[in-house]
């Protein structure tokens, strides 16, 4: 009988297998892959390991800007993919060895719920091992969704594993779909040289961000070649020979590649909830998001699959942590959601927390905003990067309730205004901070002081 059985491997899971650690809990692991789940195999860390790369090849196209003169570059796909390859292995090993000195069982097979505390390990050989647990964590990630005509041929038309795995760099590219893996994936293979075709239903990048940040990664975007077909659904792709046609409108395009991003759905269809009595909704999971407990006692659930949380690796690991907590000690450490990250690894980078004005607005906040460029920051003007932006969202006369950066280092800049949304200062409250100079930052700081009514520069 073990404390915890957790089903699936990746953030969630091996997070709630860590964290139990804390508590002396002895942990059963489950994993139908490998140790690491999507993020770590097949997102978040392959993908940007790759951008990085495409962030490198950039600096060395503009060094001559900068006084540094070389050859022109050229860039080495296959080079590419293997340093992809060698960071997801050394973290993959990593973390593995990090379970087994937290002395977690590892279990290789397909988990699925057997009734109450139980759970079936399905072993590819045929066999079946069970296990029983005092408490059940669900954590079985999620994977690539797609529309009708655009099925995953792995060749043809892809989803994000495969492209994550191409063999050589496709000439062009269409990215049905400009939600954040399809802006990722356009910014990098626009850098690299590949000719990009994006696509989006909606009318701007990254559906729901703010508006003057879109602006920003489209003006980046357009200087860069990428073609965007924005307000337009895509028709039936004809396939023929090493090509794809994509119609649209009145026009079509033709293609190396069709790279479908229009999101990813949760993998709960196999794991028999019915056994415990869990409904899902479309999918997902629904939980008490105080202890992530499902409408089961004693089963859990964490990660993608959690219905109306964001499907995020960090959100993963924090829901991890308040289901462990629970379990150990029936206290909760409840996730702040109002306060969560996000980032956009373009180059630029967006990253927001908290509400838009937009979404402010319709939870009924009587709202203010500032924003303040980064033309005029030194550091951004240094660095070549004067196109980004802060913008500043608050409650008239009252606390923050949401910021967004778009620019250079926005994914680390954020988590300061992070702590400011999460801790509901006032503007006035986090504006009294002094930021260095010269840095990016101190648009953040400029943002805050507008946000009071005394600007300085």
């Amino acid at each position: 009988m073990y404390d915890i059985a957790v089903i699936g491997g990746g953030p969630g899971g091996y997070a709630t297998a860590l964290y139990a650690h804390n508590f002396g809990l002895s942990v059963a692991l489950i994993e139908k892959d490998r140790i690491g789940g999507t993020c770590l195999l097949r997102g978040c860390i392959p993908a940007k390991a790759l951008i990085e790369s495409g962030a490198v090849f950039s600096t060395v196209k503009s060094a001559a800007e900068f006084g540094v003169v070389s050859s022109e570059p050229h860039f080495e796909w296959p080079t590419a993919m293997a340093r992809k390859g060698k960071v997801v292995e050394g973290l993959v090993n990593g973390l593995a060895g990090l379970l087994k000195t937290r002395g977690v069982e590892t279990f290789d097979g397909f988990g699925s719920l057997a009734g109450n505390g139980r759970v079936t390990v399905s072993h590819d050989d045929g066999s079946a091992t069970e296990i029983e647990a005092r408490a059940i964590v669900v954590a079985t990630g999620s994977t690539p969704s797609s529309i009708p005509g655009y099925d995953f041929d792995g060749v043809a038309i892809v989803s994000s594993d495969h492209a994550l795995d191409w063999d050589a760099q496709p000439s062009s590219v269409a990215i049905v779909g400009a939600g954040v893996i399809g802006c990722e994936f356009a910014s990098f293979l626009a850098e690299v040289g590949t000719e990009v075709h994006l696509f989006e239903v909606q009318d701007q990048l990254v559906p729901g961000m703010e508006p003057e940040a879109a602006k920003v990664l489209s003006r980046a975007f357009r200087r860069r070649g990428v073609k965007m077909h924005l307000g337009v659904g895509v028709g039936q792709p004809k396939v023929a020979g090493d090509s794809v046609t994509v119609p649209f409108g009145d026009d079509e395009v033709t293609v190396d590649k069709v790279l479908v991003a229009v999101g990813r759905r949760p993998m709960t269809d196999a794991i028999n909830l019915d056994a415990v009595g869990i409904a899902a909704e479309r999918g997902y999971i629904p939980v008490d998001t105080a202890t992530m407990m499902t409408s089961a006692p004693g089963v859990y659930a964490v990660g993608d699959i959690v219905a109306g949380t964001p499907q995020l690796a960090h959100v993963a690991f924090a829901e991890a942590i308040a289901a462990v907590t629970h379990i150990a000690t029936g206290e909760t450490a409840s996730v702040d959601y109002n306060a969560i990250p996000m980032v956009v690894y373009t180059h630029p980078e967006i990253a927001w927390v908290g509400r838009t004005e937009a979404a402010a607005t319709s939870d009924g906040y009587a709202v203010e905003t500032t924003e303040h460029g980064m033309r005029g920051v030194g550091r951004a003007i240094i660095q070549g990067e004067t196109g980004g932006t802060v913008k500043i969202v608050a409650e008239q006369g009252g606390q923050l309730l949401g910021a967004t950066v778009a620019g250079p280092g926005a994914g680390e800049m954020i988590h300061e205004l992070m702590y400011a949304v999460g801790f509901e200062a006032l503007p006035s409250e986090a504006a009294a901070f002094v930021h260095a100079h010269p840095t990016i930052s101190e648009a953040i700081g400029e943002a805050l002081m507008a946000s009071t009514g005394r600007s300085l520069h």
